[in-house]
């Protein structure tokens, strides 16, 4: 709708209308009033709608349609849609425009940054609008990248003067380096390269761990044990040393019994009389000499216990296991054993603990190619030494061996997490004060234990980028292995087969079927008999009766 202004309505007031001129009667004169008076109070009212919706329009800003990117001292040719009367640069000092004719623009960049520019027509309406970014060198910078990178799918995008954004997908980190190194060397030190490429396929970490163990043990005992009967009369004196030698009664003139488990041994003499002896278990006590008989007028037996073991004990562990960057991978080889837990009303519910070799890691693979690694390797196996009996249940204690740590390593590459070497060495002497340290017969009165351990643990982790292969270049450990048949099992003592296995099934991949052509047969006419003519009789066509239509012509 039209705006009419107020000013045009106080006009119309003024001069003389042609109705006063010709009637001059002072009604029509009233008349005229106001009507005119009417027009100029509508006027305004009917201006308002028009306005409303001007000043809605200005309150929504138009913003750019779509954006461009210039390298300094560089431009572009703009057709547009329709004619256009009015341009507007927000900053002329980072992008400027030449107009080539009403429909055509010359867009160049003067200096780095980022500015707006509108074209509209003359009734004011936006014909075509852009943001400019300017930036050193971009198009230049896509085509190095192209060149030296033609695997790579990379896009360059300006953020300032002297910023520009890498942004696509590569396929290895090595490559998203090299990118941004690459656009930085082209654009100068001063610089800044923004690298935001993915890596196009996932990349998978194989882990080897080595745990490395030597251990070595001695002990060495050496006891007496005495036990004494005096049998004289009046004052008596006895001498006890050691551990228990004879559970029984026994008597001095009765046998003498030494070894594993042996019970009370004894003689039957002609008479029948029945003497006990002593008999001395030696199960766990190594070697045992033992002696029975008199001395200063005593009923002495005695016991020396002689023993030493040396102990060597090696564990080589290499669990190998793969995951995706950034994804957690466990692994376990050895079991679970059970730990019974006491529960209310007198329940008992069984809980389970795992031992073995176990492995769980987090590899996260950098920007360049490193590998940083949180790992936790542990090494475990069930042992007595600290076995606890809870409600009649012997639960065995476990030596662990286990690391915790985060490295950064490259593919390859070795690291030595953790090590022990351990060495140690105890003495231990039980003896009577005094007696035990007079010279070789206080070795009567004494036990001596020596123990001694060395221990050295080494574990070493080592990561790789790997990538999958073809199941065929894949050896197992069973591959070639055949079971003996029950001939070389019985006869030869053979472990396995004197032939090795065939070869395990490989899959394969099915051969398409192809659409073979086929050669159309030609259909031959095949020779028809001629029909003979009516009334006519065909000579060598047997002679059939023909069964008249008319039954009355047959009559």
């Amino acid at each position: 709708m039209r705006i009419v202004p107020i000013a045009r309505c106080s006009q119309r007031k003024s001069p003389a209308t042609p109705l006063d001129t010709l009637k001059g009667t002072r009604m029509s004169q009233f008349l005229a009033k106001t009507l005119l008076a009417t027009a100029c109070v509508l006027a305004p009212l009917t201006a308002m709608p028009d306005s409303a919706a001007m000043a809605q329009g200005l309150v929504q800003p138009i913003g750019p349609a779509q954006t461009i990117d210039l390298s300094i001292g560089r431009g572009e040719i703009l057709t547009l849609p329709s004619a256009i009367s009015d341009i507007f640069v927000a900053s002329e000092g980072i992008a400027d425009v030449q107009v080539k004719s009403t429909r055509q623009l010359y867009l160049f960049g003067v200096s780095g940054g980022e500015t707006t520019v509108y074209a509209s027509n003359s009734g004011g309406d936006i014909i075509w609008s852009a943001n400019v970014r300017v930036g050193s060198n971009i198009s230049s910078v896509d085509q190095m990248l192209r060149l030296a990178m033609p695997e790579a799918q990379i896009r360059v995008a300006t953020m300032s003067a002297n910023t520009v954004l890498l942004t696509g997908a590569v396929q290895a980190p090595e490559d998203a380096a090299e990118a941004e190194r690459l656009a930085k060397a082209f654009m100068g030190e001063d610089a800044v390269v923004i690298s935001r490429l993915k890596v196009a396929t996932p990349l998978q970490v194989m882990l080897r761990v080595r745990f490395a163990e030597v251990s070595r043990s001695l002990v060495r005992a050496l006891g007496a044990n005495l036990a004494t009967i005096d049998g004289t009369g009046g004052f008596r004196f006895g001498l006890g040393n050691g551990r228990t030698l004879a559970q029984d009664q026994w008597f001095a003139d009765g046998p003498l019994g030494v070894g594993t488990g042996i019970q009370q041994p004894s003689v039957v003499l002609p008479d029948g009389t029945e003497i006990p002896g002593p008999g001395v278990d030696t199960s766990n006590s190594g070697t045992t000499i033992a002696g029975l008989g008199q001395l200063f007028g005593f009923n002495l037996l005695g016991a020396l216990d002689l023993a030493e073991r040396q102990g060597l004990v090696t564990t080589l562990s290499e669990p190998n296991l793969t995951a995706l960057s950034g994804e957690t991978a466990e692994f376990l080889a050895g079991g679970e054993f059970p730990i019974p837990l006491s529960q209310g009303l007198g329940t008992t519910s069984i809980e389970y603990k795992n031992y073995g070799v176990s492995l769980a890691y987090t590899p996260t693979v950098l920007s360049d190619g490193r590998i940083s690694i949180r790992v936790r390797p542990e090494v475990s196996e069930l042992s007595t030494q600290g076995a606890v009996v809870i409600d009649g249940f012997q639960i065995p204690a476990l030596t662990v061996r286990r690391a915790e740590t985060t490295v950064e390593l490259g593919s390859g590459q070795s690291f030595m997490i953790a090590g022990l070497m351990s060495n140690n060495a105890n003495n231990t002497i039980d003896k009577a004060p005094g007696a035990g340290d007079i010279p070789i017969l206080g070795n009567l009165f004494r036990s001596t234990e020596f123990r001694k351990g060395e221990t050295e643990l080494v574990i070493v982790v080592t990561p790789y980028l790997v990538k999958p292969v073809n199941d065929r270049d894949i050896k197992l450990p069973t591959d070639g292995y055949a079971a003996p048949s029950l001939a070389e099992q019985m006869f030869l003592n053979r472990d396995t087969g004197a032939t090795s296995a065939e070869a395990r099934p490989q899959p394969q991949l099915a051969q398409p079927q192809l659409a073979q052509p086929q050669l159309a047969q030609p259909q031959l006419a095949q020779p028809q008999l001629a029909q003979p003519l009516s009334g006519a009789a065909d000579p060598a066509a047997p002679q059939t009766p023909q069964q008249p239509a008319n039954p009355e012509e047959g009559q």
